[in-house]
């Protein structure tokens, strides 16, 4: 599934995502979020993929954001002005408010990452980064606001001063940085960056998926919750994979000193 904007490919177990317009920098237009609500749809749906590497085309950027120049269009025509979500727009749910999307994101980063550009890198479970990555919300130098959850993910990922900083002054960020605060899981040279890339699928593809759907599942889900409440809630992926065949696979395995082999298949009650 190819579109203009969006190139989808799909090759053992891991589905490659990449933003294509390197002219503009892999500038997010209404066509762009269209076709990657599609993508989003299939790799969700498709039992076959296991992981999913985000990335954009070309040498200089993952991506700078929304298309600046599409918004001013659709301002002088008097369209609405965009807040917090995708909600009425092209693409809903995207990524940045998918909030049930149960396969892990990999954000492969190389240059720039800024506005919708580093909200999706938030947005993402892992995050590889190369040397030359730089991270920015520069949306209040423009009088917009980071309302694809920039505003609302950047707190929770960093230090509360820290994020307030980046946020009300649109400082770049690099990715050593990043590093630091733990807003990215590696930073390497350019030249490494797709063998990086390739060793976190491995280990990826090479775990149980339904545990990997519900230990996503249950993380993101109880980030906000007391503790106690976080052990008595329900998890609709824990609750598939515990009454799965994988669940006996996986000791079974083990004790047979063999690798194991994951179906997803449910036991009978």
């Amino acid at each position: 599934m190819i579109g203009d904007r969006v190139r989808y490919e799909k090759k053992d177990h891991v589905a490659y995502v990449t933003l294509d317009r390197p002219d503009v920098l892999n500038a997010m237009d209404r066509r762009m979020h269209e076709e990657l609500a599609g993508v989003w749809d299939d790799a969700e749906a498709d039992d076959e993929v296991r992981v999913v590497v985000l990335t954009g085309a070309g040498t200089r950027a993952f991506s700078v954001g929304q298309d600046l120049k599409e918004r001013a269009s659709l301002n002088a025509a008097g369209a609405a002005a965009t807040t917090f979500g995708s909600r009425g727009q092209p693409g809903h749910p995207r990524l940045t408010d998918r909030f049930t999307l149960s396969k892990p994101v990999l954000a492969r980063v190389h240059g720039y990452a800024l506005g919708g550009g580093f909200e999706l890198v938030l947005a993402c479970d892992i995050v590889i980064a190369s040397a030359d990555a730089v991270f920015a919300l520069p949306e209040v130098r423009l009088g917009l606001i980071p309302g694809a959850g920039g505003v609302f993910r950047l707190p929770r990922q960093l230090p509360q001063k820290v994020a307030m900083g980046y946020l009300l002054t649109g400082r770049r960020m690099d990715a050593a940085t990043a590093l630091k605060y733990g807003l990215v899981n590696e930073v390497v040279p350019a030249e490494e960056l797709d063998r990086c890339v390739a060793e976190w699928t491995d280990s990826l593809v090479r775990a149980a998926p339904l545990s990997v759907r519900a230990i996503k599942e249950a993380a993101l889900r109880s980030l906000d919750v007391p503790l106690e409440d976080a052990f008595t809630a329900s998890y609709v992926w824990e609750e598939r994979r515990r009454r799965s065949e994988d669940a006996v696979e996986g000791p079974r395995a083990f004790a047979a000193k063999r690798d194991p082999v994951w179906t997803g298949e449910y036991r009978p009650s």
